[in-house]
């Protein structure tokens, strides 16, 4: 009994810190991850601390209003910032007295040693792609990952697919990675009554109905945007459907090479370029599509998917990565080296409205699936369980 009674004084006790750099204060994917979580933090039990940006210092204040937010690192720029948690950290760490400290985005920002406990969550191993074939400090940052990833007292994981990387790359335990599938906020993604009106208003922009979508930054090569213009004119030449193509998504590395391949094509007047386009309306915006195509070849958990099955818009995406274990039998796929294959499934999907309801009612089951509220819950069992 008086075990017991420690294990729950010292729970209430426990100090944890939460890392929110690499978050982009809310308005990114990671951003929509961590807002997720805290939104879900129970009012009594652990003592959680946010530490990050100066400038994001009221960017989760909303999602988090009672907790404490600490302004650390002072300059700017991702090399620094990833200096700055394996000099800096560690003291800040010590000085807070966390029991834990736990990374919403242990892929892009980990420190190399911590006086405390570490929990994080890795999205997908991109970075270590990313600098595989590059030099000097990036080729440094891509050695080090593994073996700070390994330094982590436990790893969650967004996938299967992101955890056997995790055991074929970094050399991790399977034993010590847990499997927390991304949830969808249902309230904000669910299928909107459709109108006879041919042009949705999303202010400042308005896109002419019908129109194929793809929202990701803009990105090359990793999310094939270039062969996704050349399916989209295969599928223009194929179908004459007065379809448009919008790419949703802010300007990336590699993205003068896509906006190349966009002006070079003949239907060039029916691609368009967002740039960077606002969480809020991202909803509204694939609630409007006729079809949803991510040819991505590399996805820890394919978010997307995720978003337009639960818009109601049917799916068609690269059989790469994690993207069939998210979509599972819900989606139409195809081979992302081949723009004929993907424009296949675009002529399938535009022109057999039978097989487009079916694709529509088989996402809209899927998505039932992944729950925020299931995420944070395992999340943080995960996190107190592991000091």
């Amino acid at each position: 009994m008086v075990v017991i009674w420690d294990l729950i004084w010292y729970s209430g006790a426990m100090k944890i810190g939460i890392d929110t750099f690499a978050c982009y204060g809310g308005n990114s994917a990671l951003g929509a991850y961590v807002m997720n979580l805290l939104k879900r933090i129970p009012p009594s039990g652990a003592n959680y601390e946010l530490f990050g940006w100066e400038y994001d210092r009221f960017a989760y204040s909303e999602a988090a209003p009672d907790l404490n937010y600490i302004s650390r690192c002072s300059l700017s720029g991702r090399y620094a910032n990833s200096l700055w948690h394996v000099v800096r950290y560690p003291q800040l760490a010590a000085s807070r007295n966390w029991d834990l400290c736990f990374f919403p985005a242990a892929h892009r920002r980990l420190p190399y040693r911590s006086p405390c406990t570490t929990v994080g969550t890795v999205h997908d191993m991109a970075p270590w792609w990313e600098q595989k074939s590059r030099e000097n400090l990036n080729g440094w940052i891509r050695m080090l990952l593994p073996s700070a990833l390994r330094r982590l007292d436990r790893i969650i994981a967004v996938s299967q697919w992101v955890k056997q990387e995790l055991v074929d790359i970094a050399g991790i335990k399977e034993s010590k990675v847990d499997v927390v599938p991304n949830g969808i906020d249902t309230s904000a993604f669910y299928p909107r009554p459709r109108g006879e009106e041919s042009v949705v208003l999303i202010q400042p922009f308005s896109f002419r109905r019908p129109y194929v979508l793809y929202a990701s930054r803009i990105e090359h090569p990793i999310k094939n945007h270039v062969r996704l213009i050349e399916a989209f004119g295969i599928f223009k030449e194929r179908t004459r459907y007065p379809h448009r193509l919008v790419l949703a998504g802010a300007d990336s590395r590699g993205a003068e090479r896509v906006k190349e391949a966009a002006a070079a094509s003949r239907h060039r007047k029916d691609i368009f370029f967002t740039g960077h386009f606002p969480m809020s309306s991202l909803p509204e915006l694939y609630s409007g599509a006729d079809m949803v195509v991510i040819p991505s070849m590399y996805e820890g958990f394919g978010m997307g998917v995720v978003e337009a099955m639960a818009s109601g818009v049917p799916v068609t995406c690269a059989r790469a990565a994690s993207l069939p274990e998210t979509a599972e039998h819900a989606a139409l796929y195809f081979d992302p080296l081949s723009a004929e294959d993907m424009a296949d499934r675009m002529v399938t999907l535009a022109a057999n409205r039978e097989l487009h309801r079916e694709c529509r009612r088989l996402g809209l089951e899927r998505v039932q699936q992944f729950s925020w509220e299931t995420c944070a819950r395992r999340t943080l069992e995960i996190i107190e369980s592991t000091v």
